[in-house]
């Protein structure tokens, strides 16, 4: 077995920079719709009020994540990091609900809009430093392969394009006259919410449901395989999931039966230093067989010959 684990222990440092400007942001929008009575920027402070909730959720689960493994958890506490990403998501559909509850309160009692251009300056700013923390963080999660930054990540990008969507909407309630305009693009903002919050939500299930790993992820792991497959040796059984973030891949190699232990070892371990070093954070478990044998042939878990 080999293990290829990055110290994941200063990712809450990215999950502190969201909280901060969520809570930045929600100060920011709620002076904007103060100022201008627009429902379509207190949809937007409400979603920011998701934002504090899902840092602060990331923020626990990334702690509980960079524990390392002990006596109950072998595998490590990795896998924490699911349950954040879809307590995100699912709050995201709440302030969903809350946006077109609103949105359809202010359409059925309409309400003139004041002070559109300090709103809309307000406004621009929260959007402009959620965009730079949704790259850092965006960034980030690629880097570090965590599904809690990456998903905080992905909800502070649906708030820059919310946010983009309802600023056209309090220009054109401006220019039109149609105050309609403005609960109708609220709406439509919280279906954008919905659509995100489903996503994020799938990705969390996927993932405890140990998914397998994307396809990028095993054309590598076959890429690797087929160079050693050209020396005689066989393969077969290779199965591998998510956990969080570790890539976990296990596989049977088969070798002619003359070979000695030490031989079929020193094969063993290379190829588990090879999908390491090519998927980091990995761990690599390895079976060795001999080509003659007909056992080796069976594939215990789905009973079946290779």
């Amino acid at each position: 077995m080999t293990t290829d684990h990055v110290d994941r222990s200063n990712l809450t440092r990215f999950a502190w920079l969201s909280i901060g400007v969520a809570i930045f942001t929600i100060i920011l929008k709620t002076v904007a719709y103060w100022l201008t009575g627009s429902v379509g920027l207190l949809s937007d402070a409400l979603e920011s009020l998701v934002n504090v909730a899902g840092g602060l959720m990331a923020l626990g689960m990334l702690t509980i994540a960079a524990r390392p493994a002990d006596e109950n958890h072998t595998y490590g506490h990795s896998k924490a990091e699911y349950f954040s990403s879809g307590v995100e998501g699912t709050l995201i559909l709440v302030a969903a609900i809350l946006i077109a509850y609103t949105a359809i309160e202010r359409i059925i009692n309409p309400k003139e809009l004041e002070q559109v251009g300090i709103g809309l300056i307000v406004s621009v700013a929260a959007s402009l430093a959620n965009l730079g923390v949704a790259l850092l963080l965006a960034r980030a999660g690629k880097k570090y392969n965590s599904i809690s930054l990456t998903a905080n990540s992905h909800h502070l990008m649906t708030d820059v394009w919310t946010s983009g969507g309802v600023l056209a909407g309090v220009g054109l309630v401006a220019v039109t006259g149609w105050k309609v305009l403005d609960p109708v693009i609220a709406l439509l903002v919280a279906l954008n919410i919905v659509w995100a919050g489903f996503g994020i939500i799938r990705n969390s299930v996927s993932g405890l449901m140990d998914a397998s790993l994307p396809k990028s992820d095993l054309d590598i792991i076959q890429g690797i395989l087929e160079k050693h497959g050209e020396t005689g040796v066989r393969f077969h059984a290779l199965r591998t999931r998510q956990s969080g973030s570790v890539k976990i891949i296990s596989l049977h190699v088969l070798v002619p039966g003359n070979w000695t232990v030490k031989r079929g070892h020193k094969l063993t371990s290379e190829i588990e230093a090879e999908i390491s070093r090519a998927l980091a954070d990995s761990v690599v478990f390895t079976h060795l067989e001999a080509l003659s044998d007909p056992i080796a042939a069976d594939d215990v878990l789905f009973g079946k010959q290779v």
